[in-house]
């Protein structure tokens, strides 16, 4: 299992929300590129980036800064959600060196374009699936739906999707913990490779979701314990096993 250093970028800084509540914000740098620097050098080989008002616009406002932390750091795998709702914003990130765009809002609502972009884009495209309580919510998770996230998984069975982004909302950046049954859950539901996220926290968050890594749980996005020392990222790559 792989783990992911998140960078959420709102208003050109590097911060953390709590159960993605615009309002409720930590500032952690006013440098993402810096933030994306350091986290390379602590080991990590794969980065998630949020655009954070973009999600909330409908439409990429932080792509520049996407671009050059991709730009700066050959090799690494970026991959990028909040505001990804047409064929050009995808084709754009991946010609700025960006390996994977994650599908949310549009994804619940069309799920057709999520085949769409698998076609003009195979191996490159990942659904994020944001829950609360076990329902999708979507636009910057600003809207509850009616769907639950195991039937919007399923939708996406057969068409390329590269994985899964589940985060329990509920426990974003709230460091009560990954919700480990509810994600071993929906990796068995489908056979799409899960990616954790949402209150990883510790290492033995970091443990428990290594060991259903059989079950299809293939990564762990971890946040704001990263940037406030509550978990080292080096020890937590060697934890999960990154490159054994």
């Amino acid at each position: 299992m792989i783990v992911i250093p998140a960078i959420d970028l709102k208003e050109g800084r590097c911060v953390r929300l709590r159960q993605g509540r615009m309002e409720d914000e930590t500032v952690f740098d006013q440098d993402p590129l810096a933030v994306a620097a350091r986290w390379v050098a602590a080991g990590a080989s794969r980065l998630h980036l949020v655009d954070l008002d973009g999600a909330v616009q409908g439409q990429p406002v932080h792509d520049g800064v996407v671009g050059a932390i991709a730009d700066a750091h050959p090799g690494l795998t970026v991959q990028v959600g909040g505001g990804i709702r047409d064929m050009e914003t995808v084709r754009r990130y991946l010609e700025a060196g960006v390996d994977y765009v994650i599908l949310g809002t549009r994804a619940v609502r069309e799920p057709e374009f999520v085949k769409t972009a698998c076609r003009e884009a195979p191996g490159h495209v990942i659904v994020g699936i944001d829950a609360r309580g076990g329902y999708v919510a979507t636009h910057g998770w600003a809207e509850t739906s009616e769907l639950a996230a195991d039937d919007l998984a399923r939708r996406f069975e057969d068409a390329g999707v590269s994985a899964l982004v589940f985060t329990d909302i509920g426990r974003d950046g709230m460091m009560r913990g990954a919700n480990v049954e509810a994600t071993r859950a929906l990796a068995r539901a489908v056979s799409t490779p899960v990616i954790a996220s949402g209150g990883v926290s510790t290492l033995d968050d970091i443990r428990a979701l290594s060991a259903a890594s059989a079950d299809g749980i293939a990564g762990a996005i971890v946040g704001r314990a990263i940037y406030d020392g509550g978990m080292d990222l080096a020890e937590a790559i060697r934890v999960a096993g990154e490159g054994a």
